[in-house]
């Protein structure tokens, strides 16, 4: 996804440096793309909450249970990535 959020960025810019005139199919496209890209963030906002949620939770339970504290540190891990990723996601959409 990332690259292909990149690549039609891109894509974009240079019709626009080049003074393209876009028509209404481009237009059109243009806005479906958005569309999806923008039901993307909110899938992933919806897992990163998710992952979130769960880390929270085995670091309460790795309190009774200590070796729950290594699937609270995989899960932690997942969320630095899925925050990283989100935050792409968000920033260029």
């Amino acid at each position: 996804m990332r690259e292909y959020v990149k690549k039609y960025i891109d894509d974009v810019d240079i019709k626009i440096k080049n003074c393209h005139k876009f028509s209404n199919d481009e237009i059109d496209d243009f806005l479906f793309k958005i569309e999806l890209f923008q039901k993307e963030r909110i899938i992933h906002l919806v897992i990163t909450l998710s992952y979130v949620f769960f880390t929270i939770l085995f670091l309460f339970i790795t309190k009774y249970i200590f070796m729950m504290f290594i699937v609270f540190f995989i899960l932690l891990i997942f969320d630095g990535f899925y925050v990283y990723h989100y935050f792409f996601l968000e920033n260029n959409v």
